[in-house]
């Protein structure tokens, strides 16, 4: 049964408070997420209320778990990775309707500010990164555990069984898209084959170099052969990982371990002057110098997609950018998402291309932990939690 509280199609336009939901709080910074019965409010004007029905588990919940993830208050429930269906909506909301499959969107587009407004960029002002989005915009929250206010996490908290996130935060999707598959367009798929379609712009018979080959460094495979690339390089300490990304488009990998020299002299020499196109996925700012340095000297283009922990400081040569390298960032794969993450979605409804193959886990909502435990071994790429 999909809801065990009210019927979907059936949503009253007066929605009330939902207790005894199922949620994962982060009462604390290294602790696991404790499983707990949170009370829901219902949303306010211009917010939506959905009943969460798939949701992936982020190396960026990791960080949020350990504390490395800027500007986050505690408790909190973290996720930022899902798929459901709208169950109320408050006033004002025009964008969605009770009983539509939905996307929460973890970067936002508001439509109205001056990034929105610009043809060339994605990163709403409406953003954590530039507005705490630990509360909802009237500074309130609509969680509340043990009589105490639960924060949110970049407004649309996943890893609860219903959670409430602003209209500008939501994308409606194909009513037959499987929520248990598409949830993957929330964050990693979606970032990493946009990192190598948008940001790069990665040109047929280029070469590429994929430092990390994770969930979103695979889709960066993905994005890198759907553009044509013709050798694809995938680089990681981990070789359980290497068959999965030829079996996705990488002509090769490597392991960094495996060689006395650094990781970019090595690339060098494999490809007699550099690659084309680096991708950093990790988040590592040593990886970062070194994804820069692998790329052509004069017209290689870099980009970094692993999101660096609060507070890292990059220091390089900057000879490597003198010469002509191009280093860029690319947030959610520069998709500005409320218009973009559902032609995705229809794209793989098209069978355009097939994430599926990222998920190697799947789990009951509850085996959370197991999930955070299979990230941190590096014995999953995407793991799936099923509500």
């Amino acid at each position: 049964m999909l809801n065990k509280f009210v019927s979907l199609q059936g949503a009253t336009s007066t929605p009330r408070s939902f207790s005894q939901i199922i949620a994962a709080v982060a009462w604390e910074v290294g602790k696991p997420l404790s499983i707990e019965e949170v009370e829901v409010a219902p949303p306010k004007a211009h917010e939506v209320r959905v009943k969460i029905v798939a949701t992936g588990i982020c190396r960026t919940d990791d960080h949020v778990l350990k504390g490395s993830f800027p500007n986050i208050d505690y408790p909190v429930i973290p996720g930022h990775e899902g798929a459901g269906i709208v169950e109320s909506i408050g006033e004002g909301v025009t964008c969605v309707k009770p009983g539509e499959k939905v996307i929460p969107l973890c970067l936002p587009q508001c439509g109205e500010c001056s990034s929105c407004l610009n043809p060339d960029t994605n990163c709403c002002l409406k953003t954590h990164l530039y507005e705490s989005q630990n509360l909802m915009p009237d500074k309130t929250s609509r969680f509340t555990c043990k009589g105490k206010a639960i924060h949110h996490f970049l407004w649309i908290s996943t890893f609860s069984e219903y959670t409430v996130m602003p209209d500008s935060a939501i994308a409606r999707i194909d009513d037959d898209a499987p929520l248990d598959k598409v949830c993957l367009f929330g964050c990693g798929f979606s970032t990493g084959y946009g990192a190598a379609i948008n940001t790069a712009k990665v040109k047929p018979g280029s070469t590429c170099a994929i430092f990390g080959l994770g969930g979103v460094g695979l889709s960066v495979v993905i994005g890198c052969k759907s553009a044509g690339a013709s050798r694809i390089i995938g680089i990681d300490i981990n070789k359980d990982k290497f068959t999965k990304a030829r079996e996705l488009g990488a002509t090769e990998c490597i392991n960094p371990q495996d060689f006395k020299k650094p990781i970019q002299e090595v690339l060098v020499e494999m490809t007699g002057h550099g690659v084309d196109y680096s991708f950093e996925v990790i988040g590592h700012t040593d990886t970062m110098v070194a994804a820069l340095a692998s790329c052509h000297m004069n017209s290689g283009t870099c980009v970094m997609v692993g999101a660096p922990p609060s507070g890292s400081q990059l220091s390089f040569d900057p000879m490597l950018l003198f010469t002509g390298r191009t280093w860029k960032g690319s947030i959610i794969g520069g998709w500005k998402t409320k218009d973009s993450i559902p032609k995705l979605v229809s794209g793989y409804m098209e069978k355009k291309f097939n994430p599926d193959v990222l998920i190697t886990h799947t789990l009951p909502f509850d085996k959370i932990n197991e999930g955070f435990e299979l990230l941190q071994s590096g014995k999953s790429i995407r793991t799936v939690l099923l509500f």
